[in-house]
């Protein structure tokens, strides 16, 4: 599964960005793998339709579930429609973001 964490920056320690469209970054593991990747967010400074257009980015690159702090109305609709599950209230470091879901979900 391909999971991805709006970051403040592009590493595990990063801070969870709870700005979905506005995070400077999106962290990516995979747990079967673990392998990860990181990758910027093109609409970090976007003057209008900032969520839309990190949705797509995400969606452009495979991701499955999205952990993030709060996503607009926008966004969860290009997520949604993306077929992204959206897990949000999230906050910490990236890599304790991602041990909290893997850990919940039991993956």
């Amino acid at each position: 599964m391909r999971i991805a964490v709006s970051a403040t920056g592009g590493s595990l320690s990063a801070k969870v960005d709870p700005r979905f469209g506005r995070c400077a970054y999106f962290v990516m593991v995979d747990s079967k793998t673990m392998k990860i990747s990181a990758f910027s967010n093109p609409a970090f400074q976007a003057a209008g339709g900032a969520g839309p257009a990190a949705a797509n980015e995400v969606a452009r690159n495979k991701v499955e579930v999205l952990l993030t702090g709060q996503v607009g109305g926008n966004a969860q609709q290009a997520l949604e429609a993306a077929g992204i599950e959206i897990v949000t209230g999230v906050g910490g470091t990236v890599r304790e973001a991602i041990e909290a879901f893997l850990t919940e979900r039991k993956l």
